[in-house]
Formats: C-alpha cells, structure tokens, sequence
C-alpha cells in the first residue's frame, strides 16, 4: 500500500487536492446543486501565521469552477469572507469544529448574506468536512 505525504494545510498543493476531491464529492454535488456564490477563505495573521493567508474558491452548483491563493483579501471581490484564525481553522479542517455553529459562537467572522448561507446549511457543513478528505499536516 502506498502512502500519501500529508500537504501542508492551504499551501498551493493542499488547495489543489481539496478542490479535486470536493469536484468527486457526491454528497456536496447533491447538497450544494443550488449554491451559486464565491467565497474569500482568510486564515488571520497571528502566532502560526506570518501574513494572513486568502484562499479563493468559486463554488458554483455542487462544483468549484475555480480556485488560487491570493496575496491578500483585497487582490479579489467575492460574495462572502469567512475568516479566522489558524487554530480554529485546524479544528474546522480536523472536523472538530462546525462551520454554522462557529460563526454563531463568533470563532469566524462572516462576511456576506447569513441568509443565503442558512439555507444552504448542509452545503457548508460538507465543504467543510470535505477538509478531511485531503491528507493534512499543520503548523
């Protein structure tokens, strides 16, 4: 059996591979099929992290149609920003922490229509649990 190198969590190679495994994934096809919306995803500037780090994704019907990292929050226009810090970030990826309930619990910060995003719950809950399926490590 061969064993996967763990990428080092939102480098270039770890956005790639999550991109490619959310385009497979069934369960976020089905979830997401009427989400149209782009999204800034902003890892703060803090102890772990030099400069914030801005991760683009343009998520369209249960695909994402396009992804970089930019050099910062202002090189691109979206529709939402959600943001926080590295830690909370690692508990998201590591499926301990759910995106919903760490906006209300005010861990990340969320820019955009909290609306649209309520009724598209389970569509953010399986973008986020799509982080485990991309082996990881962290700072």
């Amino acid at each position: 059996m061969i064993r996967e190198e763990n990428l080092l969590f939102l480098s270039e190679e770890w956005v790639k591979r999550f991109v490619e495994e959310l385009n497979k994934n069934q369960i976020y096809l089905e979830a997401a099929k009427d989400w149209e919306g782009d999204f800034l995803f902003i890892v703060d500037k803090g102890p772990k992290v030099e400069s914030e780090i801005v991760v683009y994704l343009d998520l369209w019907h249960g695909k994402c149609r396009d992804y970089m990292i930019l050099p910062d929050r202002n090189a691109k226009k979206t529709e939402f920003i959600f943001e926080g810090s590295y830690d909370n970030w690692k508990k998201l990826a590591k499926g301990e922490l759910d995106p919903i309930k760490a906006i209300l619990m005010r861990k990340f910060k969320l820019s955009g229509s909290m609306s649209k995003l309520m009724k598209n719950v389970k569509a953010a809950s399986e973008l986020a649990k799509n982080c485990t399926r991309v082996p990881t490590k962290f700072l």
